[in-house]
């Protein structure tokens, strides 16, 4: 099952201690205390696995190295080691108390959530004309310490929506071998899917049904993933016995969940067409053009439908 949405504490290392220490050698008196090392600093960092957010199911503590303390002959500790916790591209990050702290857009990008601790100063810092011989150091500051909450919300190019069992996985495998899971039964998807179509990032969203917005079934979990793409391919089958409610029905979910969703660029997809009759099929498409203009009809074992839908995915991609 797809982890989206976990809460960690992480805590950056400790800087290690500045040391006090003498040159032991003739002619060569002095302070030779080295300096600590900083502390591991935490890192976060985008990653193409959609499934990343899964190593932090369980392992809720993450800590950086404390740096080294310093020694003698001038010789400094060793920076702490650095952690770098890998998140999805599309992961929104709020710090404990609520407040927004960043998101990751792009694979490889970094970010640092926690610094590590100064490393103090040992006795050579401290010499001066006026105190040849200092006893003086510094312990190493403490790393910082937080909670965070990592929440992924996709983003895709083009996100499929519609009730469950309507084909939505079904034409992702198609178009981009995806693999996502395929049956008859009510919660046909159970986690979302990415596929890349030349390049377009599609996203499968599992199956909404009435109520999602508050819960019901996987609604919310899932919702928020069409919150980041940036047109809709709005699924209605075409062996439903009522098409018309199946498409308010979902439209009403992302309104209650956000008004802005409804105002994505939106192409209606009527699946499964080889299901029904030629007569059948052409008055479901006069009935959804009157509610939009882009209507489509497809089936998988269709060749002439499928490429048809892979000349519109192909507009939108010149459009990207």
């Amino acid at each position: 099952m797809l982890v989206d949405d976990v809460k960690i504490n992480v805590t950056a290392g400790r800087g290690g201690d500045g040391v006090v220490a003498f040159n032991r050698n003739k002619m060569e008196l002095g302070p030779t205390g080295g300096d600590g090392g900083r502390g591991g600093c935490v890192y976060v960092k985008g990653v193409p696995d959609i499934g990343a957010l899964k190593r932090f199911r369980y392992k809720k503590d993450i800590k950086a190295e404390d740096g080294k303390d310093g020694r003698s002959q001038f010789r400094d500790g060793s920076e702490g080691e650095d952690v770098f916790l890998r998140v999805p591209v599309g992961t929104v990050i709020t710090r404990g108390d609520g407040k927004f702290f960043g998101e990751i857009e792009n694979v490889g990008e970094k970010v640092v959530i926690a610094k590590g601790g100064r490393g103090g100063r040992g006795n050579f810092k401290f010499r001066s004309s006026t105190n040849t011989s200092p006893k003086e150091y510094e312990e190493g500051d403490q790393g910082e310490e937080a909670s965070f909450h990592f929440e992924l919300k996709l983003i895709a190019d083009v996100g499929f929506v519609g009730l469950p069992n309507v084909g939505k996985s079904s034409l992702l495998n198609e178009l981009t071998n995806a693999k996502s899971k395929v049956a008859n039964y009510r919660f046909t998807t159970l986690e979302p899917h990415l596929g890349v179509y030349y390049d377009l990032i599609l996203a499968d969203i599992p199956g909404l049904i009435s109520g999602a917005s508050e819960g019901k079934g996987l609604g919310i979990k899932f919702l928020r993933h069409v919150e980041r793409t940036k047109l809709l391919f709005h699924f209605i089958a075409a062996d439903s016995k009522d098409h018309l409610l199946d498409y308010n029905t979902v439209r009403s979910e992302l309104k209650k969940h956000k008004e802005e969703l409804l105002e994505k660029k939106e192409y209606i997809i009527i699946s499964k067409k080889d299901n029904v009759s030629k007569e059948k099929l052409s008055s479901i498409e006069k009935e959804m053009k009157k509610i939009k203009k882009d209507v489509y009809s497809v089936s998988i074992l269709d060749d002439q439908s499928m490429q048809e839908v892979k000349n519109l995915l192909s507009r939108i991609a010149n459009e990207k």
